[in-house]
C-alpha cells in the first residue's frame, strides 16, 4: 500500500486531533473533515478494464486507504459472518491489490429497503453513510424499471449479498479514510456475449449495467468477459461527478484494483489516481458537447427546419455559420451545443435532418449564468420574461402574439414586458400584479 496524507479515523467514531467532529442524528462525531480549509481532494478511476465493486474497493486501498481503518468503520453495520481483506497480486504483470469478502453467514435475497435500514442504523460518517445510501437508490431505481416494481419493494438478489453491502460501504468508507471530496472518471470499458445472473443468462453489458450507465461515456471490448458489473457502474452513477481523461490535479499516489481473475491481454484491473485539484469544482464548467457537420447542398429551408429539430431534442444551442469548402464552394456548418447525456439523439436529428455523412463531436466547459423566468401582462396578455443578473429578456414569440392581437408595434411590446418586470415583478397570466397589489399602469409609449 502507498502511503497518502489524508483524515484519519478512530475505530469508535471519535476525531482525532486537528479535526472537527460534527455530531450526526443520533450525536455521535461523523466528519473527519479538518477544522480549516484544504484543497478539493480528487479520485479518478480509470475504467480501462471496467470496473466492479471490489476492483473500486481495491484500488482505494492500493491507493493508500488504510484497511483497519476502512474496516474499524464496515464493523458498524448490523451484519455478521464476513470478513475483509486485502491480497497483493499481479494483473498483466501490474501490482495490484484485490479486495476480497469472505462471507460465513451470507443472506442471498435483500430489499432494498433492508440494506437502507442497515446503513442507516451503523451510525456510519455523514458522507460515507450518504454516498452508500446514494448508491443502493440508484441501483433500486434501475432494477425497478427492470422489473417494473417500486423501488422501495425491489428484491435484490447479487447486489443484496453479503459482499455487495460491504464493497459499496468499503468505497464509500475509503473514500472517506483518503479524504476524498469529488470522484469522477474515464469513460468504461464493457464486455460482450452473455453473463449468467440470477435470473439466467443475460447479454453482457448486463440491462442493469446499460441503464446505469446512461450519459456516462462507454465503449466495448470484443471479450466475454463481465468487465463492468452493476455495482460497479452504480458507483460512478451515483457519485461520479464529471467523466472524461484525468482531470487537472497534483498527483500524490495511485492503485490498481483487482479483479477476479487474468484475462489474457488486459490487466484485469480499475486504477485509481488521488489528488488534489488544480481547478475547484466551484470554478470548473459545467461539460458540454459541441456536435458539428459540414454542408454544402443543404437548402435554407432544410438548415432552419434542422436547427428547429436539434433544439426539440434537447440542445442548449443550435446555430449555422458560413463557410467556404474545397473547391471555392460556398457551405454551412451546423452547429449544436448539447448536454453529454443527450449526444446520441441529438446526433440522430443531425444526421436525419441534413442528410450529413458525418458527425464531429468536442467535449467542452461551459459557465451559464443564472438565470429565471417569470409572467409579466402587457395590455392583460402574458408575456414571458427571462431574467437574469443584469438582464430582462421577453420571449419573441409571446410578444409578437401580444403584437398580433392588439396591434401595438412588437417592439413597443418588448420594452411594456422588460418596463414590467423591471419595476414591478411578476405578474399573472390573468394581469393581475402577484404579491404587490394593484396591478401597475403600462409604461407611457415611447415617442
Amino acid at each position: 500500500m502507498r502511503d497518502v496524507p489524508g483524515p484519519v479515523l478512530t475505530t469508535d467514531g471519535a476525531s482525532p486531533a486537528g479535526h472537527d467532529p460534527t455530531s450526526g442524528p443520533d450525536g455521535a462525531a461523523t466528519t473527519t473533515r479538518p477544522v480549516e480549509s484544504r484543497p478539493e481532494r480528487l479520485a479518478w478511476f480509470h475504467c480501462f478494464a471496467g470496473i466492479a465493486g471490489d476492483m473500486a474497493l481495491g484500488s482505494l486501498l492500493d491507493a493508500g486507504a488504510d484497511l483497519s481503518e476502512v474496516t474499524s468503520l464496515l464493523y458498524r453495520l448490523p451484519l455478521h459472518g464476513w470478513n475483509l481483506s486485502a491480497e497483493p497480486v499481479l494483473r498483466g504483470g501490474i501490482a495490484a491489490t484485490r479486495a476480497i469478502v469472505d462471507v460465513t453467514d451470507d443472506v442471498v435475497i435483500r430489499t432494498h429497503s433492508h440494506i437502507v435500514a442497515l446503513i442507516e442504523e451503523a451510525r456510519l460518517p455523514e458522507r460515507v453513510a450518504s454516498r452508500s445510501l446514494q448508491t443502493f437508490a440508484v441501483l433500486a431505481e434501475v432494477e425497478g424499471r427492470l422489473h417494473r416494481r417500486p423501488p422501495e419493494r425491489v428484491h435484490f438478489h447479487e447486489v443484496g449479498s453479503h459482499d455487495t453491502v460491504i464493497d459499496v460501504v468499503g468505497t464509500a468508507a475509503a473514500l472517506e479514510v483518503l479524504g476524498i471530496d469529488t470522484l469522477c472518471a474515464s469513460s468504461v470499458a464493457t464486455g460482450t456475449g452473455t453473463v449468467r445472473g440470477a435470473h439466467g443468462l443475460l447479454p453482457n453489458p448486463s440491462p442493469a449495467v446499460v441503464q446505469l450507465l446512461r450519459g456516462i461515456p462507454t465503449w466495448g471490448r470484443d471479450l466475454a468477459v463481465e468487465l463492468t458489473t452493476p455495482t460497479g457502474a452504480a458507483i460512478l452513477a451515483a457519485l461520479g461527478s464529471a467523466f472524461g481523461p484525468l482531470p487537472p490535479m497534483r498527483v500524490e499516489a495511485t492503485g490498481f484494483g483487482a479483479g477476479s481473475a487474468e484475462i489474457d491481454g488486459l490487466p484485469n484491473c480499475t486504477q485509481v489516481v488521488v489528488g488534489q485539484a488544480l481547478v475547484d469544482s466551484a470554478s470548473r464548467g459545467q461539460p458540454v458537447v459541441l456536435l458539428e457537420s459540414n454542408l454544402d447542398d443543404a437548402t435554407g429551408e432544410v438548415l432552419a427546419h434542422a436547427v428547429e429539430a436539434l433544439l426539440e431534442e434537447g440542445a442548449h444551442d443550435a446555430w449555422i455559420t458560413p463557410i467556404l469548402m474545397k473547391k471555392g464552394r460556398p457551405g454551412h456548418t451546423v452547429s449544436a451545443l448539447v448536454d453529454p447525456a443527450l449526444v446520441e439523439p441529438v446526433r440522430r436529428a443531425l444526421q436525419a435532418e441534413t442528410g450529413t455523412l458525418g458527425v464531429r463531436g468536442l467535449v467542452l466547459e461551459r459557465w451559464p449564468s443564472s438565470r429565471s423566468s417569470g409572467v409579466v401582462a402587457v395590455e392583460g396578455l402574458p408575456v414571458h420574461v427571462k431574467v437574469s443578473p443584469g438582464r430582462v429578456k421577453a420571449e419573441q414569440s409571446d410578444a409578437a402574439r401580444v403584437s398580433a392581437r392588439t396591434g401595438l408595434p412588437l417592439r413597443e411590446v418588448l420594452q411594456r414586458a422588460e418596463w414590467a418586470w423591471r419595476h414591478h415583478g411578476e405578474r399573472t397570466t390573468d394581469g393581475s400584479h402577484e404579491g404587490r397589489g394593484a396591478a401597475p399602469p403600462d409604461p407611457p409609449t415611447p415617442a
